[in-house]
Parts: structure tokens; C-alpha cells; sequence
């Protein structure tokens, strides 16, 4: 089984799926399994975990059967993301969920664009990471922001194919390319998680093709017009760049190479 590890965890399923934006908790509860996903993300805001009706959002996962990794998404402190992943370790320690103990850590810049503060983010991860926390942190794909991330503390950092919402897929491969490549320096087991921006199932491909050690969406699949059929879209295509990746790829070249060899061609000739 092609499992990974961030620090005390192990992920057997490299697609994190968060609860977020679906029109109904069953339609979410149809989405997640047909994700094959393990890890599932969690708001931990009250106003984002209870429905209209009242319902709270934890009474529709199973608890024994997900892993919930509790975020600070609406964060825009340092001090606010703190508490909020406070707030999220004691629910989880109370649900007696094995979630309990990390966090996907997002500090936000500005409302507009969603983009992380990456002062504020380095400021919370090392706070979180005195408490105890395995933090898995939301970045820029601006590489050298990344690595003083994980120099901060952070377990997983989790670079953005493209701002948070927003279907535009991996905007920048070289990027995400140089996140990999410096984050894994001494350390090629470091895991890198591409996170946000996600459209559609190629673009959960080609993160995997770069090297990503998984991928985390919400939105591609809650506002799909078939969220379900989305969310398997989503399994095949991350098992499929995952593969690929390992297969490893042919070179890029600027002409063609036959596929097969020109020497010892037998002519044929019409009439002869």
C-alpha cells in the first residue's frame, strides 16, 4: 500500500477532501466516500459547523472511519488561527478522533484574494508547534516562503496551485516544481501537499506528475454540477498522476522521434 507519514501520522489516501460549500450534508456524505478519501478537512468555527437547520456537520462524518484535520480557515491573525486550532484539538479530543493534535494551519492576507500572510503564517507555526501541534501550513507557491514554513516548525507545507476557490488549477508547474525541489533538500520524505485552486481532475494530475505528496480540494468537487462523479474523477486522477509520477517520464524534445526504427524497412512498391 502506498502510505505516507506526517510525523505521527500515517495517510494511506493522498487526497484530502474538505466539508466545505456542499449543498447538503448528504450530498457530502455521498462525495467523501466517493472519494476514497481518508483525511477529511474540518472549519472549526461554530458558523461553519452547523447547518441552517441546526445540524452539526460532525453528526454526518463517520468518526471511526475519517480522520478529521481541523483548519483556521476565515483566520486573518496569527492570534485568531491560534485559537481557533485550540478550539479544534479540544472537539476532536472530545469526539475521541485520531484527528486530534495537527492542524492545517491558514493565515489569511485580505478577503479579496485569499492568499496566505506568510508572516503571520511563520508567527502561528511556531506557536502551534510549542503547543504541540503537527502543523500542516497553507503557503504561496513562492518557494523560499515555503521553506522558512517548514523552518518554522511545520510538519507539511502545503502550497497553492492557484488562489483558494478558484478552478484555475496549477497556474504555476515551475513553482510548485522549486517548492518540491527545495522543501525535500536533505529530507526527501518531507511532505508537500498541493492545496487550493483545484478545478478538475487533471488538475489533481499534474500536481501528482510534479511530485506532490497529495493533494487537497473542496470547492472542484462541492460545486460541481455532479459532486459525486467528480469526487471519483478526482480518486482515479490522483491515483493516475501518482503512478505516473513514479513511472517517471520521457524527456521533452523539440522534434519527433520515430517510434520505430527506419533502418531495415522493406520498400513496397505497387505493381513490383
Amino acid at each position: 500500500m502506498d502510505v505516507f507519514r506526517i510525523k505521527d501520522f500515517e495517510v494511506r489516501n493522498r487526497l484530502f477532501v474538505g466539508t466545505g460549500k456542499y449543498a447538503t450534508y448528504e450530498l457530502m456524505q455521498q462525495a467523501l466516500e466517493a472519494s476514497g478519501c481518508q483525511v477529511v478537512t474540518v472549519a472549526v468555527r461554530r458558523e461553519r459547523l452547523v447547518d441552517k437547520q441546526g445540524r452539526s456537520l460532525l453528526e454526518f462524518l463517520d468518526l471511526d472511519k475519517y480522520v478529521i484535520l481541523p483548519n483556521t480557515a476565515g483566520c486573518f491573525t496569527a492570534d485568531d488561527a491560534i485559537r481557533v486550532a485550540l478550539l479544534g484539538r479540544d472537539l476532536l479530543e472530545k469526539q475521541k478522533n485520531k484527528g486530534a493534535g495537527w492542524v492545517k494551519l491558514e493565515v489569511l492576507g485580505d478577503k479579496k484574494t485569499l492568499l496566505p500572510d506568510p508572516v503571520g503564517t511563520i508567527e502561528a507555526t511556531r506557536e502551534l508547534v510549542k503547543e504541540g501541534f503537527t502543523v500542516l501550513a497553507y503557503s504561496s507557491d513562492d518557494p523560499r516562503a515555503a521553506v522558512r514554513i517548514k523552518e518554522a516548525g511545520a510538519a507539511s507545507v502545503m502550497p497553492a496551485g492557484s488562489p483558494i476557490g478558484s478552478g484555475q488549477g496549477v497556474l504555476n508547474p515551475l513553482n510548485i516544481s522549486l517548492c518540491l525541489e527545495l522543501l525535500k533538500e536533505g529530507d526527501p520524505h518531507y511532505p508537500v501537499i498541493v492545496d487550493a485552486g483545484v478545478g478538475t481532475a487533471s488538475d489533481v494530475t499534474i500536481a501528482m506528475e510534479l511530485g506532490a505528496d497529495g493533494v487537497l480540494l473542496n470547492t472542484g468537487i462541492a460545486h460541481a454540477k455532479d459532486p459525486v462523479k467528480m469526487a471519483a474523477a478526482m480518486n482515479h486522477a490522483l491515483e493516475a498522476g501518482r503512478l505516473a509520477y513514479q513511472a517517471g517520464r520521457i524527456a521533452k524534445k523539440r522534434y519527433a522521434t520515430a517510434s520505430s526504427p527506419f533502418e531495415g524497412v522493406i520498400s513496397y512498391i505497387p505493381g513490383e
